[in-house]
């Protein structure tokens, strides 16, 4: 058994940590470029921590998930400016905006000589700007993950910006700034928590530190996701799913995922489609394509037993098989409203498109059972 895991220098989690954010911002520069959603009034409280703790601050948005023409506009920013430390306040996209900026801040050359897929992939050769990952959602744990997801419009896809340069400094996890989500954003990141612990769980790579994070975070989601999207400001509901965010990016990270985010790269590059809810409206049905695989192909395959055994933790029953966790799974999915493909657009005339995108994805390589495109194709048909 061979395995490695990394992670952000420095986890601070909490309710309430956000309070104490300027000593750890002060010891990493003086100049920081705050990078944010759309408003970027949410990120007044923080903006008030720096420049009481003696930080400049230089603001920049991003009104959408990240195109590589914004990573290139906010490393800009940030060098006009003189920035010496990158801070991205918001959800999944934000941070993997400020993990980009940061790479940028200290790399020269193109962005595209860094990235797989339409790129040069090269390595990056300089350690990234120092950065500090403050997640306002609970779903995709890039505050503690090595890449950043981009998108091309003009090669229509997303892509990776990856490497070990790109993990925060500071990792800071304050459940408190999740309690304002609104119900259907609860829901979408709460299914990508949880898409972001099954499948490190099963897929090829999974290795004992990312297996004990994954148990431990199934157990949270299945007791706290619905009561955080039935009561918002239910702070224990809210602490467990930072908390099984924060697990899933570990997990994610140092163990690979599977079928359902080797989809969601190429729908999200293709449609106008949030990470989250392609995530989640995929994940019942590649469970079962799995399943259905695995007990065809390798009926002796070490994921069925992980699947059973992910079917006892998010039902609470000690006889739950496989099929029952697909079945608690798609309840869920439907109870919290989740909308199917085609309400983003995708039709029956895409799918060839995106089987052959989804194939080559590096999500897809550690899947625990390689799909046929048949299989991938009727995946998509009933999602």
């Amino acid at each position: 058994m061979r395995f490695e895991f990394a992670t952000a220098s420095r986890i601070i989690f909490g309710p309430g940590t956000l309070a104490g954010i300027g000593a750890p911002a002060r010891e990493l520069g003086r100049h920081a470029l705050i990078v944010t959603g759309r408003n970027q009034e949410r990120a007044s409280p923080l903006l008030s921590l720096l420049q009481k703790a003696g930080l400049a601050t230089t603001t920049f948005a991003i009104a959408a998930e990240p195109t590589l023409d914004d990573i290139t506009r906010g490393a800009a920013r940030a060098r006009e400016a003189s920035c010496d430390v990158v801070i991205g306040f918001g959800g999944g996209a934000v941070l993997d905006s400020a993990k980009g900026i940061a790479a940028l801040l200290t790399n020269d050359g193109p962005l595209t000589d860094y990235l797989e897929i339409i790129g040069r992939a090269l390595p990056l050769p300089q350690v990234a700007a120092p950065c500090i990952a403050i997640p306002t959602t609970a779903g995709t744990g890039s505050e503690v993950t090595r890449n950043a997801v981009l998108a091309s419009p003009a090669h229509r896809v997303k892509v990776s910006l990856r490497s070990p340069h790109l993990l925060p400094r500071i990792a800071l996890v304050d459940p408190a700034l999740t309690h304002d989500l609104p119900p259907a954003l609860t829901a979408s990141t709460g299914l990508d928590a949880l898409t972001q612990l099954i499948e490190p769980y099963v897929c090829a790579r999974a290795n004992p530190m990312t297996d004990a994070i994954c148990v431990d975070g199934l157990r949270l989601v299945a007791r706290s996701l619905r009561l955080a999207w039935a009561e918002p400001r239910h702070a224990e509901a809210r602490e467990d799913m930072a908390l099984a965010s924060l697990f899933g990016g570990l997990a994610l990270a140092n163990a690979g995922l599977g079928a359902v985010h080797g989809f969601a790269g190429p729908i999200g590059g293709m449609f106008p489609a949030p990470h989250g809810a392609v995530c989640a409206a995929l994940l019942p049905h590649v469970m079962a394509a799995n399943v259905a695989a695995l007990r065809t192909r390798t009926p002796g395959h070490d994921a069925l037993r992980r699947y059973d055994e992910i079917a006892r933790l998010l039902t609470g029953k000690p006889h739950a098989t496989a099929d029952d966790g697909i079945r608690w799974v798609a309840e869920l999915v439907n109870t919290l409203g989740i909308p199917p493909l085609r309400s983003h657009g995708l039709t029956p005339g895409d799918f060839s498109a995106v089987v052959e995108a989804a194939t080559k994805a590096s999500s897809m390589k550690a899947n625990p059972i390689v799909l046929t495109a048949d299989e991938l194709t009727a995946i998509l048909a009933r999602a």
